[in-house]
Formats: C-alpha cells, sequence, structure tokens
C-alpha cells in the first residue's frame, strides 16, 4: 500500500506541474485580440528598441524559444500570430533571453556550452539504445543490459542536467528581464500584471516539468535494464 501511495505521489510530482503549464498558457490565450500588437510584433519592437536588430523573430513549430546560435526569437503559430495576453508575455520572456545573450548573462552562456557538448553524448545514448535489439542476438543478455543502462544516461541523463542547468536562466529572463518590462513601459493592461507574473511563472517552470519527466524516463530506463 505504502509502495503504491509513493508511486502517486511520485507521478504527481512529475506530470502536474506540466499539466498546470499547459492550463495556464491555455487559459490566457483567449481571447485572441486582447492586445493591438502580436506576440511576433511585439518580440520584433522590443528587440529593434534594445538594439538587437540582427535578432530575427521567426514562426516555429519547435515551441517557444530563444537560439542564441542562429540569433533569433522563436514563436509558436498561435504566440508569433496571436494577440492573446500569452501571446505577448511569452513573446516578452523569449525576448528576455536575447537580452541576456546581448549582456552575456553567465547562466545562458553555461547552457549553451553545454547544450553544445552534451549533444554528441545523446547521439551516443540514441545509437546505443537504437542497437540494443541487435547487440542481443550477438551478445548476452547482461551486456544488453549494460548497453541499455549507459544509452539511457547519455539519451536522457544529459537533457535532464540540461534542464536543470537551465532554470536561473528561465527565472532571470521571466522576472528580472521581461516583467519589469511589461510592467514599467505600459505593454499590459493593468488588470491583466498578475495574470502576466502566473505566465511567465508557466514558462520559467516548463524546463522543470521537461527536467522531471526526463528523470521518469531515465527511472523506466532503469527498471527495464534491472529486469
Amino acid at each position: 500500500m505504502l509502495l503504491v501511495v509513493f508511486g502517486l505521489v511520485v507521478l504527481g510530482l512529475v506530470f502536474l506541474p506540466g499539466l498546470w503549464v499547459r492550463r495556464v498558457m491555455e487559459r490566457y490565450s483567449r481571447p485572441d485580440d486582447r492586445y493591438p500588437s502580436t506576440g511576433g510584433g511585439l518580440a520584433r519592437h522590443l528587440l529593434d528598441r534594445f538594439e538587437l536588430g540582427r535578432v530575427r523573430v521567426e514562426r516555429t513549430d519547435a515551441g517557444d524559444h530563444y537560439d542564441p546560435h542562429d540569433k533569433a526569437v522563436r514563436l509558436s503559430p498561435a504566440n508569433f500570430d496571436g494577440r492573446s495576453l500569452t501571446a505577448i508575455t511569452v513573446a516578452a520572456h523569449e525576448v528576455g533571453h536575447a537580452l541576456q545573450d546581448q549582456q552575456a548573462f553567465a547562466p545562458l552562456r553555461w547552457r549553451t556550452r553545454l547544450l553544445a557538448k552534451t549533444r554528441s553524448a545523446e547521439r551516443l545514448g540514441a545509437a546505443l539504445l537504437m542497437a540494443s535489439p541487435v547487440l542481443g542476438i550477438l551478445a548476452h543478455r547482461p551486456l544488453v543490459g549494460a548497453l541499455v543502462f549507459l544509452g539511457g544516461v547519455l539519451s536522457l541523463g544529459t537533457s535532464t542536467l540540461v534542464h536543470l542547468v537551465t532554470l536561473p536562466t528561465e527565472f532571470d529572463a521571466s522576472f528580472g528581464r521581461a516583467l519589469p518590462i511589461l510592467n514599467r513601459d505600459g505593454y499590459l493592461k493593468p488588470e491583466d500584471r498578475r495574470h502576466a507574473r502566473r505566465i511567465l511563472t508557466a514558462a520559467a517552470l516548463t524546463y522543470v516539468s521537461t527536467s522531471l519527466m526526463s528523470l521518469l524516463n531515465v527511472a523506466r530506463w532503469w527498471a527495464l535494464v534491472r529486469r
């Protein structure tokens, strides 16, 4: 019984942050015409205002993010074209990352370097996972189990590490940059300020939920190896 309760608590801790993030983003994505500017338009305006004209604003299906390598703020179609509170708040959050890049914000630099160094490990881990069925025919089960475990750690564990290192960068983009800009310079309706804070919290915690899911995947692979 205690094991069941513990399992339910763990699942709640893993899945609830992600569900909360999605609920917040969806709740304030309506109405879609609340503001005169689209998320993409506000991002372009803010980048130009802070003399970041070289940074592009692009529509993407890969999720809202800032790419420090390509110097691009990328927004999902709903946030790029939308005029909702979510759209303009998320756009300001991603511009916050561009400002971090401009100012050589140390946690962002660490994350960028870590991403570059862990890509090879993730690729190797994925290759080991894909090759494990073939290796199982050619080798003994313990060896296959070790390879599966190593592949899981390399492909999933490194992802978890990157997401955890990301947290200071995300909270600074939300509350050190985006929120002061939106509040101080009149981009938000006064009654939307507390709701924007909630959206910015959700934007920062996106990586928390992703980290927890990565940890769950590592645990799943560990259980598979131990069978």
